[in-house]
């Protein structure tokens, strides 16, 4: 819904970035923003769009293009990639790796394993043990685990970050659970093993002057 030009603009949501930050990085002010946004046919192609039109047709680099689009999204209560119908936003990773689903689940349990399995956070458990997913406080944010076994060594562990306060967040968090599921993967670990192994091998190889060693 466009407004009438000089009318007052109903903020649906404040920005992150108030109206001198966004004047000074941008020389448009938020009003003028949301006025040529809404303006432009395709701002209904949704976020990637609205900041790939911005970059291309008004100059705007990609970080600014971004933080407007979102300013934007907030203002006239438009939905932003990852938001939920409360306006928090979820973050979400899955990946199948080698281990075993009632430990790994056991450890979700247990307090005193989730400070080895989440280094430098803090976590409380916000699940009964008896419910099929585990929940956790974690971060600005409750972390939901499914944890299912594939086989007697593969589990498909997914992680679901709920009620993330801003879109920021979204990608800080998806990026933190990728490294995560990499971390606890035990073929990565047996692979990074192996690795440093074979390169703690070929050192002692090359300083060593006696006869070479057989494998």
């Amino acid at each position: 819904e466009q407004r009438r030009a000089g009318a007052s603009r109903v903020r649906h949501a404040e920005p992150d970035l108030d109206d001198d930050a966004v004047t000074h990085g941008t020389g448009r002010g938020w009003n003028a923003w949301c006025d040529l946004i809404d303006a432009w046919p395709g701002h209904a192609q949704g976020h990637t769009a609205v900041a790939q039109w911005l970059v291309e047709h008004h100059h705007v680099d990609a970080w600014w293009a971004q933080g407007v689009t979102v300013g934007w999204a907030r203002i006239t209560g438009r939905r932003m990639p990852h938001q939920m119908a409360d306006g928090t936003f979820t973050a979400g990773k899955s990946r199948t790796i080698t281990g075993n689903a009632a430990a790994l689940r056991a450890m979700l349990l247990d307090a005193p394993s989730r400070a080895d399995l989440f280094p430098g956070h803090v976590s409380t458990l916000k699940s009964k043990p008896t419910s099929k997913s585990v929940r956790l406080a974690i971060g600005d944010g409750i972390a939901q685990f499914d944890v299912e076994a594939k086989d007697e060594r593969r589990v498909k562990v997914t992680v679901s970050h709920l009620k993330l306060p801003t879109y920021a967040s979204v990608e800080q968090w998806k990026f933190y659970w990728d490294e995560w599921l990499e971390a606890i993967d035990g073929s990565a670990k047996a692979a990074k093993s192996a690795k440093s192994a074979k390169s703690a091998k070929s050192a002692n190889r090359a300083d060593d002057n006696s006869a070479p060693i057989l494998d």
